[in-house]
């Protein structure tokens, strides 16, 4: 019965516990599977510790940056976005994994669709506000807004790139550029 091979977010963290996952195991749990997560490419890697940077510097403490951590996105997903800048302090966490957040952050290069999709729907429906992909692929970043709560679904998607500008709806005075968060383009 498919219905039986999905669980939820305390099964598959009891899982954890109980060593059946492993803290080597690179897997998320998404809408009630568990899904595994691609290994990290360098242009990934870099891009990650890009956002990450860009994040803490311009919001000082105005909020937790955290990355590749798991968020709890409902009682079937417990995604780890690669970025979640979320309300609060780090002590705050302690316990239990966050459940709201200002921004989430995905960055993408095989797994676009999957981020477009099922990951935008998720945190649609966790009502995070404000969620963008930083598309390797197509070399810009996808910014998700206007939440609209009664559809759990977001109302705009904007393809950033270049010199062009976007802001966290909790953080409105704080802007970015899409190039600054993208690596550098290869060279030819």
């Amino acid at each position: 019965m498919p219905g039986s091979l999905r669980v939820s977010v305390s099964r598959y963290f009891e899982l954890a516990k109980c060593g059946i996952i492993s803290p080597d195991d690179r897997v998320e749990l998404l809408e009630g599977l568990i899904v595994s997560i691609d290994a990290q490419s360098a242009p990934h890697a870099s891009t990650v510790y890009r956002v990450e940077h860009l994040l803490n510097h311009r919001l000082g403490s105005g909020g937790v940056v955290r990355t590749q951590m798991a968020f709890l996105a409902g009682d079937a997903s417990a995604p780890q976005p690669d970025v979640a800048v979320v309300p609060g302090s780090p002590d705050d966490y302690c316990e239990r994994h966050p459940s709201k957040a200002h921004l989430i952050v995905e960055v993408a290069h095989s797994s676009v669709i999957q981020d477009r999709l099922t990951k935008a729907a998720i945190y649609a429906r966790a009502a995070v506000p404000c969620y963008w992909i930083v598309n390797l692929r197509d070399r810009c970043v996808e910014v998700f807004g206007g939440l609209d709560r009664s559809k759990a679904d977001y109302a705009s998607v904007v393809r950033a790139t270049g010199r062009q500008t976007f802001a966290i709806e909790a953080f409105p005075g704080v802007t970015f550029e899409a190039a600054e968060l993208l690596p550098p383009p290869l060279a030819s």
